[in-house]
């Protein structure tokens, strides 16, 4: 029952393949070599697929055992070490846990700048206040 869907699911994906090529092409002007690059690209199309298909089969064949051994061996592991609390055991009062950070030491500030004699606040010009007073055309 399988094969007759997958075949009639390979046969069915070629035909739109086909119809999608030849329609672009137009129906009226439609020659032998354009149904046969038709064709050709419908096939090319399922064998790729197929090639895919067998290339998942063929790595879960060969690396199905080995993953499956890891994850058993990680699984033993895990009942050998259990918890030594239960979760319903676990206080929220114990101490908490210590972090190592990965951040290096900040480096040190520098010095500040030595300040001028003359001060660091903005005197006005004498020649134009900063904001004017009077509304009227500003630049």
């Amino acid at each position: 029952m399988r094969v007759s869907f997958l075949v009639y699911g390979v046969l069915y994906v070629a035909f739109e393949i086909v119809g999608n090529q030849l329609e672009k092409v137009g129906w009226a002007e439609i020659d032998p070599l354009d149904v046969a690059s038709a064709l050709t690209d419908a096939l090319l199309t399922i064998v790729i697929c197929i090639a895919l298909l067998v290339a998942a089969d063929l790595g879960r064949a060969r690396w199905g055992p080995a993953l499956r051994a890891w994850n058993e061996e990680r699984m033993r592991a895990a009942a050998e070490a259990k918890v030594e609390k239960s979760w319903a055991e676990v206080s929220w009062d114990d101490e908490p846990i210590g972090v190592r950070s990965w951040r290096p030491e900040p480096l040190a500030l520098p010095a500040p700048a030595t300040s001028s004699p003359g001060g660091t606040y903005y005197t006005p010009s004498t020649y134009a206040p900063p904001f004017p007073e009077e509304p009227g055309p500003q630049l």
